[in-house]
């Protein structure tokens, strides 16, 4: 009798099932396959190596930001390949992978437009495609997506409107649009998306008046419009929008007033930024009651009225209210701020707020890093106990009327990047503590009543990028080892005081320097020649000094200069021919000894550019006393007012 075959019909079948459930290298999908390796052909560059392991030996479900779903045989649900660094187009083919979820390619630099097949990934949940340079419009197939929750296109360069299908997508939570080159006004339609908890289409280029139907998105969380140039009225419907946490409105050109019951009606309000429209009227009274407002951002409108108390804003961390017409005492404002213990950022420059600085500026937050109230009325001197606001980078109370010294306290703020305490009438010595500060980055003491030395200590600040001490009283010589700070790039400036000796040598280490200024000093001696290393020159202006010898041929190096002003010196000789090839705009080289030729090229075919005086300095005091005598006891000449008394 006969065995049966092993190979009996049943046995093949079973043979087969279980031979076409056992995955093979590529998957039994061959189009999930197909899609990424497209997916990976259309990427330019490759940075990180992102793409590497996409290749045949390995499993696509096990390449590099690829999941699968093993309840749907390994079919792709994400792809997750954000900070990646990948450059080059999305592929038509992603459109194939039809059980995806999930697409994240936030922070790449893909391009060209987004494809409209991405409308076949029906099952898709989420797209973020944020900080990218898609281009295009919004692709209209994505209405197709009625699974849709999220859809992230911030920071691209997409173009066009905010298309109609978007109302459609009845399911999204989040509508993220921020930072593109859209037209047109905010759709109405956009109040359909019953289920939106964000909405962010700030920097848009928008236009128009804000919908009122934005008011029906009664779960809406997070409004953001910011940037572009609507106009009109805040529809009141906004402001009962009882779930809003946080309303960003800023840079518009939106008018009328704020309700006084804001955080009643929106109770529960941590952002209110509303700076940069036309505001008018106070701000709203009941602000001052809310225990969850974390910012007050109100900027650059046209509010008025007594600064509210702050006692209760235990929460508050940002307070920026400059450029407005709010007052009140400063004294009292900063000591109502007290209880704010998270308070990060004061900014209350550009109002008419009065009073004395007080002491409890020092009893501020200790986290406070921004802190700016110049351009108000305020008196009286700088407390030493400014130097407890340990967490300082920004330092600004220009343009008032603070009297005395600088104190010394000041050198404790060791995080400080910037000082702006100009056109004040602050006096005394500028403290050597200042030689603690060695991320600053900004030193603007300039137009007030600072005398002494300027300290050698100075030459600690090595990131300083701007060094501004015009317009003082200060006296001796230029310390060389300010000028051996090489990181000032932006200005030097020294003119307007009283500083003796020569110009150190130590000037050619600011290599990187664009406008110099010393003038009007009492300085002597020669033009260093180490003046020939700073390249990127622009600005030189040394007059009103009584700096001698002959124009230096080192001054030829500098060829980027534009403005040069040599006048009122003692500089003598003829004028160098270099001065011809140079790109100058302005030149002036009146009130020297100079004697000769005057050039014909260059900066001296254009008359009104150039101001030489070739005669001795004898010749002109003479013509000043016939001049005076018979015409005006005052005259200005030259721009220098002359006294004939």
């Amino acid at each position: 009798m006969r065995k049966p075959s092993i190979y009996s019909p049943l046995m093949v079948l079973l043979l087969l099932i279980i031979l076409a459930s056992t995955p093979s290298s590529r998957s039994n999908n061959e189009t999930d396959f197909e899609a990424l390796l497209a997916f990976k052909k259309a990427i330019r560059n490759d940075p990180l190596g992102a793409l590497s392991s996409w290749n045949e030996t390995t499993h696509f479900c096990r390449w590099n930001g690829v999941g699968c779903s093993k309840r749907h045989q390994n079919r792709v649900v994400s792809v997750y390949l954000r900070d990646q660094g990948l450059v080059g187009s999305l592929s038509p083919h992603i459109g194939n992978l039809s059980f995806l979820r999930i697409i994240d390619l936030k922070n790449n630099s893909f391009d060209s437009q987004i494809p409209e097949e991405i409308g076949r990934l029906r099952r898709l949940h989420s797209i973020n495609f944020s900080n990218n340079s898609f281009g295009g419009g919004i692709p209209r197939n994505v209405s197709q997506c009625k699974n849709l929750h999220y859809l992230n296109l911030i920071d691209n360069q997409l173009t066009g409107s905010i298309i109609p299908e978007i109302g459609s997508l009845v399911n999204l939570v989040r509508l993220s649009l921020t930072i593109n080159k859209l037209s047109g006004s905010i759709p109405p339609f956009l109040g359909n998306l019953t289920s939106l908890t964000q909405l962010s289409i700030g920097e848009c280029g928008l236009q128009g008046d804000i919908p009122e139907s934005l008011a029906q998105l009664r779960r809406m969380e997070w409004l953001n419009l910011r940037q572009n140039n609507l106009t009109g009225l805040i529809p009141l419907g906004l402001y009962n929008l009882s779930s809003v946490d946080a309303f960003v409105l800023s840079n518009n050109r939106l008018h009328g007033t704020i309700p006084s019951d804001i955080v009643f009606t929106l109770p529960k309000l941590r952002i209110l930024n509303l700076g940069l429209n036309h505001f008018t009227g106070e701000l709203p009274a009941s602000l001052a009651n809310s225990s969850r407002i974390e910012e007050i951002s109100v900027f650059s409108n046209n509010f008025t009225g007594e600064m509210m108390d702050f006692r209760r804003l235990s929460a508050l961390q940002y307070l920026i209210a400059p450029l407005n017409n709010l007052k009140g005492d400063m004294n009292t404002v900063l000591s109502s701020l007290e209880n704010c213990t998270n308070l990060q950022a004061l900014l209350l420059a550009d109002n008419l707020f009065t009073g004395l600085l007080p002491d409890s500026i020092g009893n501020l937050s200790t986290h406070l890093r921004l802190l700016d109230i110049g351009n108000n009325q305020i008196s009286g001197s700088i407390p030493s106990t400014i130097g407890n606001l340990v967490s300082l980078t920004i330092l600004r109370v220009a343009v008032t009327n603070l009297q005395g010294p600088i104190p010394w306290s000041i050198g404790k703020l060791v995080k400080l990047q910037h000082i702006f305490l100009y056109q004040n009438m602050l006096t005394k010595e500028i403290p050597s503590s200042f030689g603690n500060l060695t991320l600053l980055n900004h030193l603007l003491l300039w137009g007030n009543d600072l005398l002494g030395n300027i300290p050698q200590s100075l030459g600690n600040c090595s990131n300083l990028l701007q060094l501004d001490l015009s317009y003082n009283n200060l006296n001796g010589s230029i310390p060389p080892q300010i000028m051996r700070i090489s990181s000032i790039s932006i200005l030097f400036d020294l003119s307007y005081n009283v500083l003796m000796g020569t110009i150190p040598l130590e000037v050619g280490a600011l290599r990187n320097l664009g406008t110099l200024d010393l003038s009007h000093n009492r300085l002597s001696g020669l033009v260093p020649s180490s003046l020939s290393s700073c390249v990127m020159l622009e600005w030189l202006h040394l007059q009103s000094n009584s700096i001698q010898g002959e124009i230096p041929d080192s001054l030829k190096a500098l060829r980027g200069l534009q403005d040069l002003d040599l006048s009122d010196n003692n500089f003598s000789g003829t004028i160098p021919g270099f001065l011809t090839e140079l790109r100058l705009l302005n030149l002036n080289l009146s009130f020297n000894t100079l004697h000769g030729e005057v050039p014909t090229r260059g900066v001296f075919r254009n008359e009104s550019a150039i101001l030489i005086r070739l005669l001795f300095r004898i010749y002109f005091e003479s013509f000043l006393v016939y001049f005076c005598v018979v015409t005006h006891p005052l005259v200005k000449f030259c721009g220098r007012i002359v006294s004939c008394g």
